[in-house]
Formats: C-alpha cells, sequence, structure tokens
C-alpha cells in the first residue's frame, strides 16, 4: 500500500525532500518496499522549490489541514519551538500520523510530552535531520550502539561557529570581522546569537544524551557558553601548545548525574574532533567496551538534510516505528544534573597584565592558595608597565575552585581585563 506523505514547508530542506521524493520514486520504492507518494503540502512561499513539478500535489493554505488530510506520514519542515510547528505535529500525533521532523529546538523544549504523545498512538517520530544534518548519528544511537553503555557523546554540533573558528585560525582576523563573513557568504543568520552563542548546540545535544543514557530530555539543565569571547590570541596561543579551539557539545555520564555544557574546549591537535574543519559537524560517542565511534559529514545545507530526511521516510514505510529516544517514554529516566561546580580538568587561562615586577607572583600565589597548579607557561617579550599576556595551562583542578582564582586575580590594578578560562578536552 502507498505511502503518502505530506511536507509543511518548501523552503531549502523541503523542497529538497520533496526533489527525491520526486525524483526517485522507483529507487525509494525498492528500499522501502512500498510505493512512497508525495501527496501534499502546506507553504507560505515556494520559490525554493522552483522547476519542482507540483501540479500532481495538492497544496494547502493552512499547516494544520495536512494533519486532517489522508497522509500517512507528516513532515515538519518549518522550523520554530512553538507557534505553527509545534501546533501541527501534535495535532498529527493525535490524528494518528507519523510525524518526521528537523526541529531541534521543539524538541529539546517539547520532546518529553511529545514522545508518549506518539508511542500511545503507535506512530513515529523521527528526528534523523535534527542534528548533524546528513550525520546518521541518532540512528547510530537509538538503534546501532546498543550493545555497551555509553559514557559520553562530544561534538561540534553547529557549523557556524566551526566556520567562524577555522577562519580565525586561518586567517589571525577577529571574531566580529570572521562573523559578518560569515553572514555574508550565507553561514550565518543575520542575527547569529542562537548559533555562536551556544543555543544551537544545546538543543542538540539535549536529544543526543537522550538518546545516550536513557534520560528525558532535559534543555534546562545545559551550561552555555558561546563563542563570542574566543580572541584570535587564544587561537593562536592553542596552536602554540599543540590545541585548537572548538564550540563542542559534551553530554557525559557521571557518578552523580548527568553533565550536559556547552562550550569552547582546547582540543590536541591532529584528533579526530580537532581536525574537522570549516561547516562540519563530527561527534564522537564514547561505548566502554566497544571503544569510541566517530562520525563526521555536513550538518546542515539541502542535500545531506533531505537524504536524512528521507531517510526517516524509509524507515516508516519498512514499518520501523520503535520508541522515539530508544526506549520508551514511560521509562526515560529523570537523572539529576551533575554539578558543574565539581568539574575538574586540566585549564588553558590567559591574563592580559601590566607588565610589571610582582604580577606573575600575584597570579601565582591566587591560584596555589586555591590548589591549581600550572602545567606550562607562555609570555612574549618585555613591554615595561604596557599590557602583556602571560598564557596558562594548568594540571587537572577543580574548574570552581580556578573560577575563584581568577575572580581574585581579576581584581588586582595590574589586571586589565576579565581572564579568559578555557577547558581542555580529551581527544
Amino acid at each position: 500500500m502507498t505511502l503518502k506523505v505530506a511536507i509543511a514547508g518548501l523552503g531549502t530542506v523541503g523542497a529538497g525532500v520533496a526533489k527525491v521524493l520526486l525524483a526517485r520514486g522507483e529507487a525509494l520504492r525498492a528500499r522501502a518496499g512500498r510505493p512512497i507518494a508525495f501527496a501534499a503540502f502546506a507553504a507560505a512561499d515556494i520559490s525554493k522549490a522552483k522547476g519542482l513539478d507540483l501540479g500532481g500535489v495538492k497544496r494547502e493554505s493552512d499547516p494544520q489541514a495536512l494533519a486532517r488530510g489522508d497522509a500517512d506520514v507528516v513532515v515538519e519542515l518549518m522550523g520554530g519551538e512553538e507557534g505553527a510547528a509545534r501546533e501541527l505535529v501534535e495535532a498529527a500525533l493525535k490524528a494518528g500520523k507519523h510525524v518526521v521532523t528537523a526541529n531541534k529546538a521543539l524538541l529539546a523544549h517539547h520532546g518529553a510530552k511529545l514522545a508518549p504523545l506518539a508511542e500511545e498512538r503507535n506512530v513515529a517520530l523521527k528526528f534523523e535531520a535534527a542534528v548533524g544534518g546528513g550525520i546518521p548519528v541518532v540512528k547510530a544511537l537509538r538503534e546501532s550502539l546498543i550493545a555497551n553503555p555509553i559514557s559520553a557523546v562530544r561534538g561540534i554540533l553547529n557549523g557556524t561557529s566551526n566556520f567562524i573558528l577555522t577562519q580565525m585560525e586561518a586567517t589571525g582576523r577577529p571574531f566580529a570581522e570572521v562573523l559578518g563573513e560569515a553572514q555574508r557568504l550565507g553561514y550565518a543568520e543575520a542575527d547569529p546569537t542562537l548559533d555562536v552563542g551556544g543555543g544551537d548546540t544545546a538543543h542538540k545535544l539535549t536529544l543526543l544524551a537522550s538518546l545516550a543514557f536513557g534520560t528525558v530530555p532535559d534543555l534546562a539543565s545545559v551550561a552555555v557558553t558561546g563563542i563570542e569571547k574566543v580572541s584570535a590570541a587564544d587561537i593562536a596561543f592553542a596552536r602554540e601548545f599543540g590545541y585548537r579551539v572548538k564550540l563542542l557539545g559534551i553530554a557525559r555520564a557521571t557518578k552523580d548525574g548527568i553533565e550536559q555544557r556547552v562550550n569552547p574546549a582546547m582540543v590536541k591537535a591532529g584528533t579526530p574532533l580537532a581536525d574537522v574543519e570549516g561547516s562540519f559537524n563530527a561527534v564522537v560517542a564514547d561505548c566502554g567496551e566497544a571503544d569510541s565511534y566517530f562520525f563526521e559529514g555536513r550538518g546542515a545545507g539541502q542535500g545531506p538534510t533531505a537524504s536524512a530526511v528521507v531517510a526517516d521516510i524509509v524507515d516508516i514505510a519498512r514499518g520501523n516505528i520503535g520508541a522515539v529516544f530508544g526506549i520508551p517514554a514511560t521509562k526515560l529516566r529523570k537523572a539529576p544534573p551533575a554539578a558543574l561546580a565539581a568539574r575538574a580538568s586540566a585549564l588553558y587561562l590567559r591574563f592580559q597584565v601590566r607588565d610589571v615586577p610582582g604580577v606573575m607572583a600575584e597570579i601565582s600565589r591566587r591560584l596555589a592558595d586555591e590548589g591549581v597548579s600550572i602545567g606550562s607557561m607562555l609570555q612574549r617579550g618585555r613591554s615595561p608597565g604596557e599590557a602583556v599576556a602571560i598564557v596558562m595551562i594548568t594540571h587537572e583542578a577543580a574548574e570552581a575552585a580556578v573560577a575563584r582564582a581568577l575572580k581574585a586575580i581579576a581584581a588586582s590594578d595590574k589586571v586589565f581585563e576579565t581572564p579568559c578560562m578555557i577547558p581542555m578536552e580529551a581527544a
């Protein structure tokens, strides 16, 4: 029996999905074991679908009509955590229709309520395209990597931020200048806050953590720091120490709970995550006795994202529904968030100080008072009385203790600006 598909939103991704459904019908039928038909769509703007023959596809003016129609699958590609997108997904699930979405914000905020709704109606709610574009990491965490407990998932989950950091490293230009270039090239939105501020990565990390650990999606417990304050100097110093700066989303199971955080991190050069360039995304899943698995690919764009959406549609056509987050929603546990203040790691520290006698002694004393020892240090040149940079990498230390020391150091009249602290992350 033919699987009828309706699409809400014919923007870049929606047009890509429509193109595949219209052009590759026979190939998809062979893969799915049944015909898949593009039956209906709702879109205010179809300019991105230029060149597609939509003559035989029903057009609705109201997206909600797709939930009331005869489609078996509703593909939500409008975006947004509230409003029309949420209303459509809820209505479609209540009507007993399968849903495929690329909407990470919607699921990060409301996945805990949408998952049981889908499972009560025995329909699928699939979201491979919501994390990492065309990288098949959602399916891998939900189905392929279940033999061993996952201890951590870590990744570069935002192509805009990775593009900016890569260009800052390559050119030595400051953040604001490279951000402007990213906007001109279309890598960054006019308002880039969600990307460079870490919010987009937090949405994706929330979903990965739920899949990895069998927990209720918990966006509120993600500690988020963006890349706005990363300087070209920090990136250059990182290179001297043999590291690269990346915006990472990290979810880790600890004895105290689940640690979830988004922050710039120093990653050892030559390791898989450090080598991810430009707008690419990558995820590492640490799976105990099964070792680590690395996934890399384009995290956005019409082709990769549409590919992930169509893969979910084919999965549904095959009858592969399954639990939304890998285990039944009623069995997802509410794990306590790990106390980030207790986290310990080696840390990169940069101080912009007045080059006068005693400044180094004062910094060392404040760090020693908090039990923090220095592993290595760089200081460039001498400029008596002027501002110079002092850069250190500590031995493993409690981040809370280092933060207390930095607060005291920042109060000194020998320090020109708030000290910079960036965690060092294992490969």
